[in-house]
């Protein structure tokens, strides 16, 4: 990869070889319930079953294995709300490495005790008054480490893509890609892998209300920051798109649709209740896009991607319990 503001087809399918054996292929399953309530065909990409519990580890691992034996050995930073922390120190531990995360003090308690299973080392911060990127720039910089960020990075994006790779290997042409949208790693690498396979599939992106960023964003043409958003969805809680996701957004990305949190949590009664799936509410609102029609008019065939499942049995029940 030459060009580190492009990202392309080929570079996700090279992700995919190296991600081979060490990333799970996840399932895509079907539901006559949801494509009667949707009216469409719709295929959902079960990355809740991916390794740490979210596709987060499909970039993590890409980008981490390609660092030097001299890298490797000084170790890995990276900040996060909690997948990318995790996916990061599975990777740091699965190349022989270490892992220091930035993570925001209010990270659900799941998160953080899993991303210090797997050998990381935890650096607190507040969300809503620090600077995540300038604390753990620092603090790669102050300890010799390599920062492999949740989404600003060529190969993270990359890896992301995977998933929709896989998704159009196993079920062919599809009409649209659905996806949550956080800082936008996730939907640019999805946008190259499917419009490189499927040129006239629709992108669509999902935000929470609250945090409409990406949203502001494409309807703008430039970054457009909004308050840090309080929502459910913790792992959406981005206030501006990264610039080099935003880059490959705006122009792949079709359309941003919005939910609210109400939205999520009944497309997380409906992932556990109709299909068998624990879903976390980042992972759930491209579901959620669906099932409140927040998407017109409706393709008939449908790609959705279930980007994570983390979430603990208290925390689940809070939410949908009720």
């Amino acid at each position: 990869m030459t060009d580190t503001q492009r990202v392309t087809l080929a570079d996700v399918q090279d992700a995919a070889a190296r991600i081979k054996g060490v990333a799970h292929r996840t399932p895509v399953l079907r539901s006559r319930t949801l494509d009667r309530l949707v009216g469409a065909e719709v295929f959902v990409k079960c990355e809740n079953f991916q390794r740490v519990g979210a596709f987060k580890f499909r970039g993590a691992y890409n980008a981490a294995s390609r660092l030097s034996p001299g890298q490797l050995a000084k170790g890995i930073a990276a900040y996060s709300s909690g997948n990318h922390a995790q996916a990061v120190a599975l990777a740091a531990r699965e190349l022989g490495s270490s892992a220091v995360i930035v993570m925001p003090e209010d990270t659900p308690a799941s998160k953080r005790e899993a991303t210090a299973g797997y050998g990381a080392e935890i650096v607190t911060y507040d969300r809503y008054t620090g600077d995540r990127v300038a604390i753990g720039e620092a603090l790669a910089a102050e300890r010799g480490l390599s920062l492999i960020p949740p989404y600003e990075h060529p190969h993270v994006i990359a890896g992301q893509g995977t998933a929709a790779l896989e998704l159009v290997e196993e079920v062919g042409e599809l009409d649209a890609v659905v996806v949550p949208v956080g800082g936008g790693g996730l939907i640019a690498g999805t946008a190259t892998a499917a419009k490189g396979l499927l040129p006239a599939v629709r992108v669509i992106g999902v935000e929470p209300e609250a945090g409409d960023d990406t949203k502001r964003s494409l309807e703008a043409g430039r970054r457009v920051s909004v308050p840090v958003p309080r929502t459910i969805a913790d792992g959406q809680a981005a206030d501006i798109p990264g610039e080099l996701t935003f880059s490959i957004n705006r122009r792949l990305v079709d359309e941003i649709a919005l939910v609210g949190d109400e939205g999520i949590r009944d497309a997380m009664r409906f992932a556990f209740e109709r299909m068998k799936l624990v879903v976390e509410p980042s992972g759930a609102s491209a579901l959620a896009a669906l099932l409140a029609h927040r998407i017109t008019p409706v393709p008939r065939r449908i790609g959705v991607i279930v980007s994570g499942g983390n979430i603990s049995a208290e925390r689940f029940n809070e939410i949908v319990g009720g």
